[in-house]
């Protein structure tokens, strides 16, 4: 399903890329594979009886499907390639990053589904698990056969000022995005601008070890989003309300979970 990949040249892109480490793997698949996983994708409004539906500020009209046992054949493959000890292995040679553990629960993975006016922020990635695992690689596997430049949906990386667009990728089937996650790695989704009748599908999966990163200072932090240089409203009055609006979410969660513990005890 897998097409060979040159270690050594991918190691030097990896390590030279800027403004953080990255590399394209493209095209990435068998192509005959490739459509097949494409053509298995469902149609947004079918996408979202079986996931969740993003409709915050930041993240909108975007499907993500993470229950492995709803994923059609093709993509179980798919997932399966991406977790092998193989696979696994190749990442750690290309990355330099050793005992490298696939997400089995897909937190934030999965197959993504965006219909026409989705977009998702620029941001960088929460940074530690629950159980204490340091996210360290994101894969991202587009899957699209037809895809015009003028419907948007490029994945973008950004410098660690969130001033300059270094790169910007279309969507198109059988490219592969890697890149390191750390504190500068922003990256997003330009506006989907395509007809109702189309999405913009895509497979995401990300790499943690035990170990922390050499850069890490000690602190765990959730996703953070932040304004491209042309979104002023959205970055002075929208994203802080959004953040507001989730730390009062948190509050009250919190709240309720100590209320719960108290009934409890008695």
């Amino acid at each position: 399903m897998l097409l060979p990949l040159d270690r050594e040249r991918l190691k030097a892109q990896f390590n030279a890329a800027q403004p953080f480490r990255w590399i394209e793997i493209y095209p990435f698949l068998e192509p005959e594979f490739a459509q097949t996983l494409a053509a298995s994708y469902p149609d947004f409004e079918s996408s979202r009886k079986q996931g969740t539906e993003f409709a915050a500020v930041n993240e909108q009209r975007k499907v993500q499907i993470v229950d492995s046992m709803k994923f059609p054949d093709p993509v179980k493959k798919l997932n399966d390639l991406l977790a092998s000890p193989e696979f696994l292995a190749d990442m750690e040679y290309i990355t330099g990053i050793p005992r490298l553990l696939a997400d089995t629960e897909l937190e934030g993975g999965g197959m993504h589904v965006t219909g026409a006016r989705g977009r998702l922020d620029v941001h960088v990635d929460f940074n530690l698990t629950e159980k204490g695992l340091h996210r360290r690689l994101n894969i991202l596997v587009y899957l699209n056969p037809v895809w015009e430049k003028a419907w948007g949906g490029n994945i973008e990386l950004w410098d660690k000022e969130v001033k300059t667009l270094h790169h910007s990728f279309e969507p198109l089937i059988n490219r592969c995005v890697l890149f390191e996650t750390n504190e500068i790695s922003y990256h997003g989704v330009s506006p989907v601008k395509c007809p109702d009748s189309q999405v913009r599908k895509s497979f995401a999966a990300y790499y943690y070890t035990e170990e922390a990163p050499a850069h890490w200072d000690g602190s765990k932090h959730t996703t953070v989003f932040r304004a491209r240089p042309n979104e002023v409203m959205r970055g002075s009055l929208l994203m802080p309300l959004e953040n507001a609006k989730r730390r009062a979410r948190q509050e009250v969660r919190k709240a309720k979970a100590i209320v719960k513990k108290l009934i409890g005890r008695q």
